[in-house]
């Protein structure tokens, strides 16, 4: 079961004004290395991690701390307030997976999400929520996930040179033998995930 709550903003609203998370769950009853992910706003967590908690609460239990790899993010604050309660936030740089946010509830029960930079585009946001919720589990970790999807992306962003006028002497290539052959027939350019 994936849930996306809510829709995508494209401008940062005023602190007052946040919606829900943008979280995608797999079902309980999976398996894999990841419970989900979540695409956040941006990359200041004592933004961020308020709005995700806020919905993970009721189904996950009372979130009490959080874990993160700092490679992603600017400022690891020690602590961030959630309502009237402080949920408290740590880091880890070799244990942790740079795309993964771990979280521990009141239960002392862990769950890691995928974490989707937040320039990435509406699109590839939505393949890497899937593929983090699968039903089987992903059987890539957090950061091969986020890599498989940039890789893809570089294989589909194709832009075709212009066409260069063959002499009537010069023999007819197939295309595709033509990029076997050494000889490509496109230029391949590699965007980030964000698509830009």
């Amino acid at each position: 079961m994936i849930a996306i709550i809510p829709p995508t903003r494209t401008t940062p609203p005023s602190p007052s004004l946040l919606p829900g998370a943008r979280v995608a769950l797999r079902s309980p009853s999976s398996r894999g290395l990841l419970d989900g992910a979540w695409w956040p706003h941006s990359r200041d967590l004592t933004v961020e991690l308020p709005e995700l908690v806020d919905v993970l609460d009721p189904l996950w239990g009372r979130i009490t701390r959080v874990a993160v790899n700092p490679m992603l993010w600017p400022v690891v604050p020690r602590k961030v307030t959630v309502g009237q309660r402080v949920v408290k936030t740590g880091w880890f740089t070799p244990e942790l997976d740079p795309h993964t946010l771990l979280l521990l509830s009141y239960g002392t029960r862990r769950f890691d999400l995928l974490v989707i930079p937040p320039e990435t585009s509406t699109a590839c946001a939505d393949r890497l929520m899937v593929a983090a919720c699968a039903p089987d589990g992903p059987r890539l970790s957090a950061t091969d996930l986020v890599a498989a999807e940039t890789a893809r992306l570089r294989g589909a962003a194709v832009i075709d040179r212009p066409q260069i006028a063959q002499s009537p002497q010069s023999p007819q290539i197939p295309q595709d033998s033509r990029e076997y052959a050494g000889g490509a027939t496109s230029t391949h350019v590699g965007p980030t995930v964000a698509g830009r």
